[in-house]
């Protein structure tokens, strides 16, 4: 094929063109434009059950992995006039319109654009004022070995059930670990996020020489920090089945419990998930089945304010929270002092 060619995707009832389907995206194994579409047409089902309905953020490698990259929140003027979006907005107020995985189209629609992974609101664009997700971000400090990581993922699930909540991991397509929670749409990001944050603390609480709840690096130590501001409003996670981009095209990949003890963070690549999901299906397929209440976690946040524990650090890029402490690290808040 001529690097110029166009080719048409028939999918979801559309025609779809994707250019230049034969341009290398991974140099490493040489995996193109065109396996990464191959790639989510493989995973359609399980692809839609996890994104369908929800606005994107849009990491995109027009010349491939290892070539410059952008995020891009806001969807290109130019585009089809059966593509779904939504407005989305940044903590400052600012607003834009975001794709939404409506059907595969809309994903090979980005594809063609450079994109191999997708961030994904944790709410409906039908219904935006709710989340239904609660994420847990298990994010390696220095030092961090997997096997500590993959610890605490069974703290985590072990904590989950005692709340009552079904949790359901996937690989990060990176070091850590993603655990989700699927939510009845009753409550707004604050609401989540205050969950994330006593759910956080409660864990480095019972696992503290493991496990950190602290915001700020220099208070980490060598323990897997506890990433709740992951469910901050209008934070985006890097999406279950999306395709990093690494050398080796990890795929960020749900997985059950069971298969946590045998798993390492790279072992799911573009080249073997679809095979893996043909084999043994989509271990998320029940996760919505039924959706859960969030109101023992509501609770223990509640408890821990009427105790007088302060909320926890904001990410910088938001406004100044009631009950937040001082937004400063702690070694230059005692220099200030």
């Amino acid at each position: 094929m001529a690097k110029s060619e166009v080719i048409t995707i028939d999918v979801a009832g559309r025609e779809v063109p994707l250019s230049n389907p034969t341009k290398v995206m991974f140099p490493e194994h040489g995996e193109t434009k065109l396996d990464v579409v191959n790639h989510y047409l493989a995973l359609a089902g399980p692809v839609l059950h996890a994104m369908r309905g929800r606005p994107v953020l849009l990491e995109r490698y027009p010349n491939g992995v290892g070539q410059s990259s952008f995020f891009q929140k806001r969807v290109p003027e130019k585009r089809p006039e059966w593509l779904s979006t939504t407005e989305v907005s940044t903590p400052n107020g600012t607003t834009s319109d975001a794709l939404v995985v409506a059907d595969l189209a809309h994903v090979v629609w980005a594809v063609n654009l450079g994109v191999l992974g997708f961030h994904v609101w944790p709410y409906l664009a039908a219904d935006p004022a709710h989340a239904d997700e609660l994420r847990i971000d298990l994010d390696p400090s220095p030092g961090v070995t997997w096997d500590m990581v993959r610890t605490a993922g069974f703290r985590a699930r072990d904590l989950f059930a005692e709340l009552g909540l079904r949790s359901y991991p996937k690989t990060t397509g990176n070091r850590g670990l993603h655990i989700y929670v699927r939510l009845l749409p009753h409550w707004d990001g604050y609401d989540v996020r205050a969950a994330a944050v006593a759910f956080a603390r409660e864990l480095e609480r019972r696992h503290v020489d493991l496990v950190t709840a602290q915001w700020w690096k220099e208070q980490r130590g060598a323990r897997v920090f506890v990433d709740f501001n992951q469910n901050a409003p209008h934070k985006t996670v890097f999406g279950a089945w999306s395709v990093r981009a690494r050398v080796g095209a990890q795929v960020s990949t749900p997985i059950t419990w069971d298969e946590l003890h045998q798993v390492r963070p790279d072992d799911f690549t573009m080249r073997n998930v679809a095979a893996r999901v043909a084999e043994l299906g989509d271990p998320w397929s029940d996760i919505a089945e039924p959706a859960q209440s969030l109101d023992p976690l509501i609770e223990r946040a509640i408890r821990d304010a009427d105790r007088g524990i302060p909320d926890a650090p904001w990410p910088p890029q938001y406004p100044k929270m009631p009950n937040e402490p001082r937004r400063v690290q702690p070694s230059r808040a005692r220099k200030d002092d």
